[in-house]
Parts: structure tokens; sequence; C-alpha cells
């Protein structure tokens, strides 16, 4: 978010405390990108902070019930709070428990068996999500539209185009079974807290395979991880790199350093395997 859009989102989610007798001191902002994420104290609560209709607010605060009662490790909603969307100045504000970080990273090895529980638990939820595919879709059509993506270069737009619809095909010819899945659970969504790792943001969940997933996660956490297809994992890494570059290019976005991010990406679609992970290129290219 824009620093202006940042103090009234801030404020937003201020007030929605407040109105709940959470007492609000002071505020600290922990990630800003299409989202604000903040820490409130001292009542010590977790906000995540997005424009009315750009969120999918509801569906993350209703999975999020579901798949704590199952006893996943996710993040779970704010106990002070009625577990719900609240709207303030034209943002949604959804309330979280806060967990202080007890190391900087979580281990591969307690990463692993935390997805692997995650998926576990989420077999038994059964709610309406969007197909991995859906991501997909939403990648092409952002290539596909120059108003969308004024600064990639024709001959970029149709490689990415073109891979794009090549590893869609590659993966469903695969009938790989599917399940609900995290979507997007590198490290920057794993929490490390006292009770163990906990999954946060989970507007992005959807249904595939669960190589999708770990195609977003570092080398060291699939190699603690059961049961996996390397092909169908090699495909999944691809998509996800492709799918990354796309918005990288898109009008407006708002990752930092997000067009570097989009030509090293690019770069390595073109160079061919083995397919480094986001972690890795993020490393690449100085820990964006």
């Amino acid at each position: 978010m824009e620093m202006s859009d940042v103090t009234r989102a801030t404020a937003a989610a201020t007030s929605v405390a407040a109105s709940l007798g959470l007492p609000v001191s002071s505020t600290i902002v922990l990630h800003n990108s299409n989202k604000l994420a903040l820490r409130l104290t001292p009542c010590d609560v977790f906000a995540r902070v997005a424009p009315v209709g750009q969120e999918v607010a509801q569906f993350e605060v209703e999975l999020a019930q579901r798949l704590t009662g199952t006893g996943c490790p996710v993040c779970p909603l704010e106990p002070r709070a009625d577990p719900r969307v609240y709207t303030r100045d034209g943002f949604t504000v959804t309330l979280w428990t806060y967990y202080e970080p007890v190391t900087p990273h979580v281990s591969p090895a307690d990463c692993a068996k935390a997805l692997e529980l995650l998926h576990a638990g989420m077999r038994k939820v059964d709610m309406p999500s969007p197909r991995f595919t859906d991501r997909i879709t939403e990648a092409e059509e952002v290539v596909a539209d120059p108003e969308r993506s004024p600064e990639l270069a024709d001959a970029d737009r149709a490689f990415l185009g073109g891979r794009l619809a090549s590893l869609r095909r590659a993966i469903e010819e695969r009938g790989a079974v599917e399940q609900l899945l995290h979507g997007e659970p590198h490290p920057g969504n794993v929490l490390s807290t006292v009770i163990g790792p906990l999954f946060i943001d989970l507007e992005t969940c959807c249904r595939g395979p669960v190589e999708f997933d770990l195609a977003h996660v570092p080398e060291a956490v699939c190699e603690h991880y059961p049961g996996i297809d390397q092909g169908l994992l090699d495909e999944c890494r691809q998509l996800v790199l492709a799918m990354v570059a796309a918005w990288r290019w898109e009008l407006g976005d708002q990752f930092p350093k997000g067009r570097l991010f989009g030509e090293e990406l690019l770069r390595v679609l073109r160079e061919g395997p083995p397919w480094p992970t986001l972690d890795t290129v993020n490393k690449r290219l100085g820990g964006l």
C-alpha cells in the first residue's frame, strides 16, 4: 500500500480494535503489500487490513475456523473478538492471535511436518474453494492484456503465455489426486511460535495436488515431506515461477523491486532445469 493508504488502513484497524475494547496505543507494520499486516499493542493483536473489494477475507475467516477445529497448525482468530470481517473507511479488517516469534526461521523438518499435518487436516474440511487452475487463469489474463502488463515485451509476453498454457496442460494430464491446499505456504507465511509452526494468510487456499503447495517451499522442506511425485513437483515449480513472473509485470504491482524479480524469473524459465525454488531466486536478488 502507498503510505497514505497505510495511514488510513492503520487507523481502520485501530478503530475496530478500540470498538471491541482492545486497547491500542501503538502499531507496528509487519508486512506491507496489497494487504497490510499489523501488530497492535498493548492488546497484542495481529490485524490484517485490505481495501474493500481486493480481498477474500470472509473466505479466510470461515476457513480458519474450520481448520482450527480440526487441529490444523494455522494461526487462530483473536478470541476476544467475534470471528468475522470488520469494515472501516473502505477497508476490511480481520483480527488474529499474535504470536511472538521464537526463532527467526522454522527448520525444514518442522516446516515439512507442519505442512503434512495441515494437508491431512485440510482433507477433512469440505468447503467450496477455487481450483489451482484459477490462479493460472489470473496470470494468463495479466500476460495476455498489454494494458495490464504494458512493460512486458512482445517476445516475453508470447513466451510466458505459452509456458503457462503448456504447464497447465502437462499438470492436468497427470490426473493427480487433488485436495484443499494452502496455496502459498512459503516461509513468509509460516510463523515460528511456542506451540510450533503455524500457517497464516489462508486467502490463497485452493484445490490441487500437494505438489503445488510444495512448489512454494525451499528444497530442504521437500526433502522431509513423504511421497512426493518429483516429476509433478518439477512442473509445479515451473508453474509457480511463471505465475509469479506474470504478477511481477502487472501494472500497479507493489512487490518491492518487483520488476527486477520479474526479469530474473523470465531468465530462469528460459534457462531451463534444474528449476530453482522461489527462495533461491530471492537469495540471488539479495533477499527481495
